[in-house]
């Protein structure tokens, strides 16, 4: 992840969405419910984290590999990476964060990402089209707005009008990395970058 117009101390740049209303935000634990009209869910780009070095013995990863999954850390070509799932409202204020390791998916996430919410309509792109995600968004009363990939046999239709806000989700992850502390990954522990993660967001929501 490349972090563009961010300050020497990690602060995001003045340049940002006009100044909306002032929510309170927290932690969404699972028995809050919320209503909003059109939640839009996705990943981010790989966090490249800091504490990348040279690639260790085969022996030395396979026992430090639990570890560094408990961290959220997980290997790839580059190095060690972190992904952040999030969801948001339309517009573009995040509703849930969750960290899992760089190589881990996406449709798996999803429910997780939905539960405690009641959205009206579920935009996502072509990486979160599954027959069980679709059927769990019907079993909210939702509507999937998802594109089908290209392996399926026989189309879904889907709201192509409704899909061209799900680049929201997109932009408030460019908002995020803008905090250089979230796009490089100073913080060893799961805990202390989702925490650094959280109130970055709450930031979002007071403009």
């Amino acid at each position: 992840m490349t972090c563009r117009h961010a300050t020497a101390n990690g602060r995001p740049c003045t340049s940002g969405s006009p100044a909306g209303p002032r929510p309170a935000c927290g932690n969404m634990s699972s028995n809050i419910s919320l209503t909003i009209p059109t939640m839009i869910i996705s990943h981010s780009i790989p966090v490249w984290s800091e504490h990348t070095s040279r690639r260790p013995p085969a022996r030395a990863a396979a026992k430090k590999g639990g570890k560094a999954q408990c961290q959220a850390l997980g290997r790839s070509r580059g190095g060690l990476t972190t992904k952040i799932h999030m969801a948001v409202d339309t517009r573009g204020r995040p509703l849930k964060l969750i960290l899992t390791p760089g190589q881990r998916g996406d449709a798996p996430l999803a429910p997780a990402l939905l539960q405690g919410l009641k959205p009206k309509r579920v935009l996502a792109d072509k990486a979160y089209d599954s027959n069980a995600l679709r059927t769990l968004i019907a079993g909210m009363g939702a509507e999937a707005v998802i594109p089908c990939n290209p392996t399926r046999k026989r189309a879904i239709p889907y709201d192509f009008e409704a899909y061209k806000i799900r680049n929201t989700v997109e932009r408030c992850f460019n908002k995020l990395k803008h905090f250089r502390r979230i796009a490089k990954r100073y913080d060893r522990c799961a805990r202390y970058f989702l925490s650094f993660v959280h109130i970055a967001a709450a930031m979002l929501w007071m403009r």
